[in-house]
């Protein structure tokens, strides 16, 4: 079984999970790991992550599932919001609208990941002038709850979710 996994990335959290990802299924053949690219060697399951861009895949990410047709993909993000099962399964509603309905969609996976320091700054600015907005206070309260995301259980929780899914193949 040729396995692809790929990913992008911004701030380091989704090829955190896609480097955790490889080193679970490091007895199976991986014929590419990396960022989206323009030519990707054909596999049996293609597994894909993405960071979480305004509630969506990126761009790269998107664009690559709209091509794909007749494959098995997998699919893992990361998000800086929050951690909610919920939230997360709307963020993948999202990602499947992308997907051909000839591909088998395998499974997804999602965890917190750290934001860039410069959106905390952004949501203190705002709440500075906007002293009584309280989504503003969850937004730097949520901010700082993430800073240790991906974590240890994060990691193992990939591991075992990219186990399962080829397992099940």
């Amino acid at each position: 079984m040729k396995i692809s996994i790929i990913y992008s990335s911004i701030t380091g959290n989704t090829k955190l999970i896609a480097s955790a990802i490889k080193d679970a299924l490091s007895d199976k053949n991986i014929v590419y790991f990396g960022p989206v690219g323009n030519d990707l060697p054909e596999a049996d399951i293609y597994i894909i992550g993405s960071w979480t861009d305004k509630g969506n895949g990126s761009k790269e990410v998107i664009n690559l599932l709209k091509t794909m047709k007749n494959k098995k993909i997998a699919y893992f993000g990361t998000a800086g919001y929050k951690k909610d099962k919920e939230y997360y399964a709307t963020l993948f509603s999202r990602i499947k609208d992308n997907v051909d309905s000839s591909n088998e969609i395998l499974g997804y996976f999602y965890c917190q990941g750290k934001m860039p320091i410069a959106v905390r700054e952004r949501y203190v600015n705002l709440l500075k002038e906007n002293p009584d907005d309280a989504n503003l206070e969850v937004s730097v309260k949520n901010f700082d709850e993430t800073l240790n995301h991906p974590d240890d259980k994060d990691i193992l929780d990939a591991k075992k979710w990219v186990k399962d899914i080829i397992k099940g193949c």
